[in-house]
């Protein structure tokens, strides 16, 4: 997939229900959408966080003459989760309170917050609890899914929580004996359960895999729902996506 085939699908996810509608035509790309509905979502609340925050005293006072708090968030179209975390730390509580809300409603004394936060989560897929357990269990899939094709092809290795005392940036798989793709002799592999657009493989060559080639040496990062294929490259990092795990060392 190339850059501009990426931004047209994205533009066609502005709202949750869109995931679902695409997957009519096919299912199997469902997780993509959801993956692809995330990084719109994400990085436009990231860009406008501070610009609903500056209307927070105007936003509060709108709730306290009724307006529900979905109802707010879905006007400045921002995600719900984050809406009722700005209005919240606005009626003087913290952002550890207002997270012990969401995941324990029971504990809210208020009756309208009591009722509107679970509303609120329920219906934010990407930063509710069950929107960031499914993508924290997409992560674990797939280093799950890496470490079973190491183990099968018999290559040994070192994972992130055996590396963190030693090293400062320590990539999800160190390896014992160096991997060979084509003439590249690869030492380590960082799983990504991601689709790696411009942007995404940018930002991971920056803060991750990049340091990672100067600790350790050349290394794999596999993004497992794909990747566009004019991502700019940096040297000693091979980027691959699932099928590069569908054969076993022997035919690299």
């Amino acid at each position: 997939m190339n850059t501009d085939d990426y931004k047209r699908l994205v533009s066609q996810l502005q709202k949750p229900s869109d995931i679902n509608r695409l997957a009519k035509e096919n299912e199997d790309m469902k997780e993509l959408f959801l993956i692809l509905y995330t990084h719109r979502v994400v990085r436009d609340a990231t860009k406008r966080y501070y610009r609903v925050q500056n209307k927070a005293e105007r936003l509060l006072w709108q709730w306290k003459k009724g307006t529900q708090l979905l109802q707010l968030a879905y006007r400045e179209d921002f995600p719900p989760v984050l809406l009722s975390l700005i209005l919240v730390k606005e009626m003087g509580y913290s952002r550890k309170d207002y997270w012990k809300f969401v995941r324990d409603p029971k504990s809210i004394k208020d009756s309208r917050l009591k009722r509107e936060i679970p509303e609120a989560a329920k219906a934010d897929i990407i930063y509710s609890p069950v929107g960031m357990d499914i993508q924290t269990e997409r992560g674990r899939k797939g280093e799950e899914r890496l470490a079973q094709w190491l183990d099968r092809n018999y290559i040994t290795y070192r994972r992130e929580d055996d590396l963190k005392a030693e090293f400062r940036k320590t990539p999800d798989f160190l390896l014992e004996k160096p991997l060979f793709v084509g003439t590249e002799e690869c030492i380590w592999i960082e799983s990504k359960a991601n689709f790696g657009d411009r942007v995404e493989i940018r930002k991971n060559m920056k803060k991750q895999l990049i340091p990672y080639t100067e600790i350790f040496g050349k290394g794999i990062v596999v993004y497992w729902f794909g990747h566009v294929d004019d991502y700019e490259p940096v040297e000693g990092v091979t980027v691959v996506d699932a099928h590069f795990f569908h054969k076993d060392i022997a035919e690299l």
